[in-house]
């Protein structure tokens, strides 16, 4: 007969009493920026899955602001419990060194899950803007700088990275209006306020097929298989340029090992489903898996790879 020893045993009934319990009321969904957005609409999807996984609603709650920081504040403060859920985007690995006085520490306060989804980015300009290609209006731009306006979905939004990353490399003077998301920056494109938006895949893809706005390039190196008759920036006048967006889950950092397990694994499930990849794909979204050591390793070389770039640009919240 075997006999464990008093502090073996009780972690070993913690996790045995923890786990089937899980989760015992409504989980709460964090999203970082407004409804009509690409973290929103991924955000939603995966929700109702996990509610219908689980037997228990995984509410979403949008706390847009200060670039996804009010959020992220919010999911690093809560019970560590599982019943509190971050969807987030690669912001939270920008906003590490965007902001120097962030009321959470995004390494410790925060445990990755998983990455769930990546896409491209597409620049778009208003019908009235004349430039047709990449090159035209990056030669526009030179020839009236600081004419032209760009939305983003708030700093250290994927929206804003991306023409950050173009500004470096082309020297480009346009100037910044951010939004609390990308579904007020569409707006506001469409409407005329501002010119010129990197948005993401989703939300643009409807306003492109109709018309409202005119695509010249996508962000990432190959073409996307969502607009496949546009150009990539790289070869469209950028050489080189490259960025994508990628969407992924954290937990209060301390969650019990049980309940991360068990939510990996119905996330697993859910991310190779050909239903969830129709879905996320509807939405210009590649889904994407990444258990919680290789996200974590991933989002911490992510933290240090924009670390550099915000200091070679010079950004900062304004």
């Amino acid at each position: 007969m075997i006999v464990l020893g008093a502090n073996l045993l009780l972690p070993l009934i913690g996790i045995a009493a923890e786990s089937p319990s899980y989760p015992s009321r409504p989980v709460r969904v964090l999203m970082p920026f407004p409804p009509g957005g690409g973290t929103d609409l991924i955000g939603r999807m995966l929700a109702q899955r996990f509610a219908r996984a689980f037997g228990q609603p995984f509410i979403g709650d949008n706390r847009a602001g200060s670039g996804g920081t009010i959020a992220t504040d919010i999911a690093a403060k809560a019970p560590r419990d599982g019943h509190t859920l971050l969807v987030h985007t690669i912001s939270l690995a920008v906003n590490a060194s965007l902001y120097p006085k962030l009321p959470y520490d995004t390494l410790k306060d925060l445990s990755p899950l998983s990455m769930v989804g990546e896409q491209s980015n597409v620049l778009v300009v208003h019908p009235s803007v004349a430039a047709q290609s990449v090159r035209e209006l990056l030669d526009q731009i030179k020839a009236q700088p600081r004419q032209l306006n760009y939305a983003s979905g708030g700093f250290g939004s994927s929206t804003y990275l991306a023409m950050e990353l173009l500004k470096l490399m082309t020297r480009a003077e346009i100037v910044h209006v951010p939004y609390k998301g990308v579904g007020p920056a569409m707006t506001a494109i469409l409407g005329g306020e501002v010119q010129v938006f990197f948005s993401t895949l989703g939300p643009a893809l409807p306003q492109i097929k109709a018309g409202r706005v005119r695509a010249l390039g996508v962000t990432t190196l190959k073409r996307s298989v969502y607009l496949a008759g546009v150009p990539t920036v790289s070869e469209a006048g950028v050489p080189g340029y490259e960025y994508s967006t990628w969407y992924g889950l954290w937990l209060p950092s301390g969650t019990p090992r049980a309940i991360t397990s068990r939510l990996y694994a119905e996330t697993e499930k859910m991310v190779l489903s050909a239903d969830l990849k129709e879905e996320f794909g509807s939405q210009g979204v590649d889904a994407v898996l990444m258990p919680p050591e290789k996200f974590d390793a991933f989002c911490r070389a992510e933290i240090a790879k924009w670390a550099k770039v915000i200091r070679a640009t010079g950004s900062k919240p304004e």
